[in-house]
């Protein structure tokens, strides 16, 4: 009798450790989102500007549910999943990022009346099945 005890907890832990593996394996063979990169460093009055006007609204905007902001520091060490990312010199500068690949860059702070019509045209250049993805997620 023991032995079927044993026997029956050995095979419900060996299901539970499939069924986590299976949704880890599911979790990380989905694309990730598209990411809106960020460059900048300390003293850049153009991403303090930035940080005034656009930064705040941001997160509430359909825009972001395409491509998360990030901001990335060029004065410290490079991260290493931007390996393929050039690094640029201008601050700010925004880079459109998907699946680790460069979509578009613009260089510089255009203004809050220029920056999402710019932003616009970048995420355009975002493949067909993504920008379909995030139609459906505004709806």
């Amino acid at each position: 009798m023991f032995r079927c005890i044993v026997n029956a907890t050995t095979r419900a832990g060996v299901v539970r450790l499939a069924l986590l593996l299976c949704l880890a394996s599911f979790l990380t063979a989905q694309p990730r989102a598209a990411e809106l990169l960020m460059l900048e460093q300390p003293g850049c009055v153009w991403c303090q500007r930035f940080d005034e006007e656009i930064a705040p609204g941001y997160a509430k905007t359909p825009e972001r549910k395409a491509a998360t902001l990030r901001r990335v520091d060029i004065t410290e060490d490079w991260p290493e999943d931007l390996a393929d990312i050039r690094k640029g010199r201008l601050t700010p500068t925004f880079v459109l990022v998907d699946n680790g690949e460069e979509i578009d860059r613009l260089r510089g702070y255009p203004g809050d009346n220029f920056f999402y019509s710019l932003l616009g045209e970048m995420l355009a250049k975002l493949p067909d099945d993504k920008r379909a993805s995030d139609r459906e997620a505004e709806r």
